[in-house]
């Protein structure tokens, strides 16, 4: 089975996050994508304290109506932070035959270095970096330590940065949506609409529940 896995705080998740997702899902042939929430983000704290609970929750409400779209609540299962490598290593315990392609934007790749054990997501996953229209990339190397980059050569018949694992390295050009969960949490907290922004049913379970209202608090939860 090939598994997409693409992983952030969701809080909330938006309409950048769905295109995303179809386009990696078409462009590398997927059965099925996963979106994983972090539990315990290891960089930065959830804005808002969202709990984890309403994220996931979001997460389901928004990819309802995407059969091969599924939520995974692996990083609230296990203890500690949500490091990406522990989530890849148990993803590929799961399924040990499968193939993985981790998603990451271009942001976070230029500063994949600073990740936890960050060689190794090369050996459990092949990694799709989404990149901006019109920003251009000399070196798709260069983020990586000059020791790491030995690694990994250019196959010319296949047009393919492969690592020494068999995985690949991959660059996808997103379609440019300028959507954020920073603006959408900004437009609420300002009673402005956001209808065009999230899913119908995630504007629906964000009233319901009150969430980035600065006048509100959303309802604790045993995930608080």
């Amino acid at each position: 089975m090939k598994t997409g896995i693409l992983g952030g705080t969701f809080n909330p998740i938006h309409l950048a996050h769905l295109r995303i997702a179809e386009e990696v899902l078409q462009a590398c042939k997927l059965d099925r994508l996963l979106f994983v929430p972090a539990a315990e983000p290891p960089h930065k704290e959830v804005a808002g304290q969202v709990s984890f609970t309403h994220r996931l929750a979001m997460v389901e409400a928004a990819i309802r109506d995407y059969p091969r779209f599924q939520a995974s609540d692996l990083e609230i299962r296990r203890s500690g932070k949500s490091f990406s490598v522990d989530t890849l290593e148990i993803l590929r315990k799961e399924d040990p035959h499968g193939e993985r392609y981790f998603i990451i934007g271009l942001d976070s790749y230029r500063d994949i270095a600073s990740w936890k054990d960050f060689t190794r997501l090369f050996s459990l996953s092949h990694l799709v970096v989404m990149t901006r229209p019109g920003v251009l990339m000399d070196d798709p190397l260069g983020p990586l330590p000059v020791a790491v980059r030995k690694d990994f050569c250019y196959d010319k018949e296949a047009e393919k940065i492969q690592h020494k694992s068999g995985n690949n390295l991959i660059f996808l050009k997103e379609t440019s949506l300028d959507i954020s969960s920073t603006k959408i949490r900004s437009m609420l907290g300002n009673g402005q609409s956001i209808c065009h922004l999230v899913a119908p049913a995630v504007a629906g379970y964000i009233k319901e529940h009150g969430l980035y209202q600065k006048t509100t608090h959303a309802p604790l939860s045993k995930n608080n």
